[in-house]
């Protein structure tokens, strides 16, 4: 009975916004959802309580009554000119909920008795209920319609949710015990907000009975379901490998500042400002993208990234819905982490672009400063010159950090780390010596020349040494020749501006 309560409660408070509409004389409500059971179990509810009748009507059974337990087909009311005109006609006041009603919305005839029966709902209360998963109401009758949401689940009914499941499980296995880690529970009630109460049962059942656990594997399973039921139309993707921190090498700073605030953004520490995000500047395969996808890796949580390349479309307005639609999607995915990459690619505006690029920006610092949800940004960027004054300003991110060319240090953990990877053993090489053969180059640079060296060890049929590593080394021009006019414009801009990430 204890696990019930959370339900009763959850539904209780859809019943009463319910009907709150309804006594406002509503006459035509507009309920966009995937979950019609639970529409049809408040409306029988509802009319139960008021003591007036519930219709449904589908195109395939015609109107039927839901609140009594009989059978009530009228399948001569199937199609829909002939539902709405009986609808007119009859002189009982109830809840008439038409599912799937949208495609024949474009239809004149039925729009004008849409609004005569909306029309008439001073002398019979009859209310019209569109129920769909998309509903484009006329502008005819929009003034005469309000729209209801169901509540989506909250984290205690989440929680609710998973004792639940995880209940029915053991029951189902005789009683076995169910292993769950208290910290992966609270993690998977996090990550299922911003779902329905029947997707988010759905996505707990898969996971309680694929191992009779809630794992942090579970999690991220869940994360991944998650994100594909948003159908985010390749705007804003799902990075899957989020690299844990022990990946990146370096970057003590940052991993510091992160670690001091993950408390307070995950929810676990009281704060009236919550962190919102960085910005990593710096050169190109410094370690921009690794740092992004290790910042969710520590904090536990999905990351999305946004591809300003699809964002863009040649239609007038399409690319600001682009943008909202995105931005939209990592509201309902939260807590998460954002990552823009290249963000000065995608607000940059010129003359030939009709302000697209200024509407992208206004739109997305909008979103940042009235944005509630915990959603952490990371932008990271390559030149400095093209990102307006506007977003680099105090207050837009929590700080903006400089990742500059690896030192030595940093450049053999590097190696290291590489080496590893491909399954070389580091204390085979001369790490000290071709560290200092690295000077200049960038992390990517120097994970290249390993990869380098490899093809070059199989085509010679013989194993990977550190004379290969130097070879490939001394082959390669360091970024720090090749870009050395940008590198050192972006290092005198960050100088008093930034934080040094290392």
């Amino acid at each position: 009975m204890t696990l019930d309560f959370p339900h009763f409660a959850f539904a209780m408070r859809d019943l009463h916004d319910l009907e709150l509409l309804l006594r406002a004389d509503t006459p035509i409500l507009l309920i966009e959802t995937l979950e019609e059971s639970r529409v049809l179990q408040l409306a029988s509810r509802l009319a139960l309580g008021q003591g007036e009748p519930a219709f449904c009507w589908t195109v395939t059974e015609g109107l039927r009554r839901i609140d009594l337990d009989v059978a009530n087909f009228q399948l001569e009311l199937s199609e829909p000119l002939e539902v709405l005109r009986q609808l007119k006609l009859t002189t009982q006041p109830g809840l008439y909920l038409l599912l799937d009603f949208h495609p024949f919305l474009g239809d004149p005839l039925h729009v004008r008795l849409i609004k005569e029966v909306a029309q008439g709902h001073e002398l019979c209360r009859r209310t019209l209920v569109f129920v769909s998963h998309a509903l484009d109401i006329p502008p005819e009758v929009r003034h005469l319609s309000a729209r209801f949401n169901l509540r989506l689940p909250d984290r205690k009914r989440l929680l609710a949710l998973i004792r639940e499941e995880a209940q029915a499980w053991q029951q189902a296995e005789g009683g076995r015990r169910f292993r769950a880690r208290r910290e992966a529970v609270d993690q998977l009630a996090r990550n299922l907000l911003g779902v329905t109460e029947s997707d988010a049962r759905r996505l707990i059942r898969n996971a309680v009975r694929n191992d009779g656990a809630i794992t942090e594997e579970d999690v991220q399973t869940v994360s991944r379901a998650k994100y594909e039921l948003l159908g985010s139309e390749g705007v804003i993707h799902f990075e899957y490998d989020t690299a844990t921190f022990a990946d990146v090498a370096g970057l003590d700073n940052l991993k510091a500042w992160l670690e001091r605030r993950r408390s307070a953004f995950l929810g676990k520490t009281d704060t009236k400002d919550p962190p919102k995000g960085i910005m990593l500047l710096g050169v190109q395969g410094g370690g921009k993208s690794l740092a992004a996808k290790a910042v969710a890796g520590r904090f536990g949580i999905p990351l999305l990234r946004i591809d300003f390349g699809a964002l863009y479309d040649k239609y007038y307005g399409e690319t600001e819905k682009n943008l909202h639609r995105a931005l939209e999607t990592a509201d309902i995915m939260a807590p998460c982490v954002l990552w823009v990459d290249e963000i000065e690619k995608g607000i940059s505006s010129s003359r030939e672009d009709d302000g697209v690029g200024q509407r992208v920006l206004g739109a997305l610092l909008t979103w940042m400063s009235e944005r509630r949800n915990a959603v952490f940004i990371v932008a990271t960027a390559n030149d400095i010159s093209k990102l307006p004054p506007e977003l680099i300003r105090k207050g837009r991110f929590d700080e903006i950090f400089f990742i500059d060319l690896p030192n030595p240090a940093v450049r053999g953990a590097i190696l290291k780390i590489h080496l590893q990877r491909r399954g070389l053993d580091p204390t085979e090489f001369d790490i000290p010596g071709l560290t200092a053969l690295t000077q200049g180059f960038s992390g990517a640079g120097i994970e290249q020349t390993v990869v380098s060296a490899i093809y070059s060890a199989m085509a010679l049929e013989t194993r990977v040494t550190n004379a290969t590593l130097v070879n490939e080394i001394e082959g390669t021009q360091p970024l720090s020749v090749v870009m050395e006019t940008q590198i050192r414009q972006l290092r005198s801009w960050a100088r008093d501006r930034t934080v040094p990430a290392h």
